[in-house]
C-alpha cells in the first residue's frame, strides 16, 4: 500500500421535509439513508456503479451497523457526509462515517459499517473484484485485513 494521506470523501445532501418528524428534526433511521448514499456515491466516483455490479452478478450488502447520534439535524440543513474505508478483508469493507451540518461542522452522527460483497444469485460471500481492490488501495493507507 502506499503510504500517503488520504484525502477525505465528502457527499453533500440537505435535509428535506420527508426525512423529519412532526418537530422539523431529522429521524434518526435517515442517518442511515445519508451515510448509504455516500458509500455508494464513495464507488461511483472510483467509477463502480452498483447497477454495473449487479449486473455482473455482484452486490454490496450491510453486515452490520454501529450509529451514534450527537446531535439533531433540522429541516433545510446542508449536511457533509463522509464514507472512508479503515479496513479492507477478501469480502468485506468497514467504513467509518460522519455527519456533519455544513453551516457549523457540527458532528450529528458518526457510524461504522461493515459492507459485504457477495454473489448476486446466492447471497454468498465472495471476493472483491481486483480493480475495486487497486482502487480503493489507491485512495490512501488504512489496515488490510485477512
Amino acid at each position: 500500500m502506499r503510504a500517503h494521506t488520504q484525502e477525505a470523501f465528502h457527499h453533500r445532501c440537505r435535509v428535506y421535509y420527508e426525512d423529519t418528524d412532526a418537530g422539523g428534526i431529522v429521524y434518526y433511521v435517515n442517518y442511515l439513508k445519508f451515510m448509504e448514499r455516500a458509500r455508494t456515491e464513495r464507488l461511483r466516483g472510483l467509477g463502480f456503479f452498483q447497477s454495473r455490479l449487479a449486473a455482473e452478478g455482484l452486490l454490496f450488502v450491510v453486515h452490520s451497523s454501529e450509529a451514534r447520534y450527537r446531535s439533531p439535524a433540522h429541516l433545510d440543513d446542508e449536511l457533509l457526509v463522509t464514507a472512508e474505508v479503515v479496513e479492507m478483508k477478501r469480502a468485506s469493507l468497514r467504513f467509518c462515517q460522519q455527519v456533519r451540518r455544513v453551516t457549523d461542522d457540527t458532528l450529528l452522527c458518526e457510524g461504522q459499517f461493515v459492507v459485504a460483497c457477495v454473489h448476486a444469485d446466492s447471497l454468498k460471500p465472495r471476493a472483491i473484484p481486483e480493480a475495486l481492490r487497486e482502487a480503493l488501495v489507491s485512495q490512501g493507507p488504512f489496515p488490510a485485513g485477512e
